[in-house]
């Protein structure tokens, strides 16, 4: 009997000590936590941008803005600039000098791919030509951005036609 109270009190003892390993590994290292909020931006936005696209009877687009909505927040993942085509616009955040802040493309608003079934149920892609449509721009804010302008994509040499300015306060 005396062997199983000592076996007790062992147990006891390697359990309160795997606790205290446990606990004491938990704790917070204050150097590696202000490292990376000294990376992190102070107060990083997201706008976004509502816009109503149409197309007039020239084949030409005008753009309406709609309203914007600044929030704080990050976004998961930025766009890159990538080859556009014809018809895709572009979008360029500007500082108070007209300088590119940053740069993303926005495929055409107003062709929309959808997917169906067909008779034999088989998943078929359609592309439909709009004639208008809203549509909306999430970005991850520059702190020195004061106007963001949306650019239509030219069809030969990719140069781009200003449709839109509008100013962020």
């Amino acid at each position: 009997m005396k062997y199983r109270v000592e076996h007790k009190k062992l147990n006891t003892s390697v359990i309160f000590l795997a606790l205290f390993l446990l606990i004491a590994s938990c704790g917070s290292n204050k150097n590696s936590t202000s490292t990376s909020q000294s990376s992190i931006e102070s107060n990083p936005k997201i706008i976004f941008l509502n816009y109503s696209i149409k197309k007039n009877t020239d084949a030409r687009r005008s753009i309406q803005f709609i309203n914007k909505k600044v929030v704080d927040g990050q976004l998961k993942r930025t766009n890159n600039i990538e080859d556009g085509d014809f018809g895709d616009l572009i979008c360029h955040q500007l500082d108070k000098n007209s300088k590119i802040l940053q740069s993303v493309i926005i495929k055409n608003p107003l062709k929309k791919t959808i997917e169906y079934l067909d008779s034999e149920k088989a998943f078929q892609l359609k592309q439909i030509d709009l004639d208008s449509v809203q549509f909306s721009i999430r970005l991850k804010l520059k702190s020195n951005t004061k106007y963001i302008t949306l650019d239509d994509i030219g069809d030969f040499d990719n140069s781009t036609k200003p449709l839109m300015k509008t100013t962020i306060n």
